[in-house]
């Protein structure tokens, strides 16, 4: 399974007394993951899922994600990817889905960051934007995978 992990795009600051969940892509955020995407187009990412937090920022760069790599399915959201959630919980979605050859992750730091961690055992830096193939061959407990490239804004 090819796994790609994104990173959400530059978002609105918090407002005070705003929910987290409710802050919206910036312009610039939306700008930069298209080229990202656009790159990762061309490197033949085409996900046969998508998976998101169900957090606007995370939904608005599914969706950009599904445009720019012709993803025609439905957006999932799951409550696995949000901020606090935890590598394990994420793992145990994509072990539902073992048979799908291609998912997109769109959730947010510091869990992107720790399941990059978890799969590979490599430790990147993932600003906004970011997104990670990785490929994995096994289904079984901890899981691991190969880091196979990282694209940046």
């Amino acid at each position: 399974m090819q796994l790609y992990v994104l990173r959400h795009g530059r978002a609105e600051a918090a407002l005070s007394g705003g929910s987290d969940a409710d802050r919206k892509l910036t312009e610039n955020g939306r700008r930069e993951l298209r080229g990202v995407l656009q790159k990762a187009c061309e490197s033949g990412a085409a996900p046969s899922l998508i998976l998101a937090s169900p957090y606007l920022r995370a939904v608005e760069t599914a969706e950009i994600a599904a445009e720019i790599l012709g993803y025609r399915g439905e957006i999932v959201t799951t409550e696995a990817l949000i901020p606090e959630a935890e590598p394990k919980r994420v793992w145990e979605e994509i072990r539902a889905r073992k048979n799908e050859p291609s998912i997109l992750l769109a959730g947010h730091q510091p869990l992107m960051g720790h399941l990059v961690e978890y799969l590979t055992d490599s430790r990147i830096e993932m600003p906004p934007g970011t997104l990670v193939r990785i490929d994995l061959d096994e289904f079984t407990g901890h899981g691991r995978g190969t880091l196979v490239w990282a694209l940046t804004p």
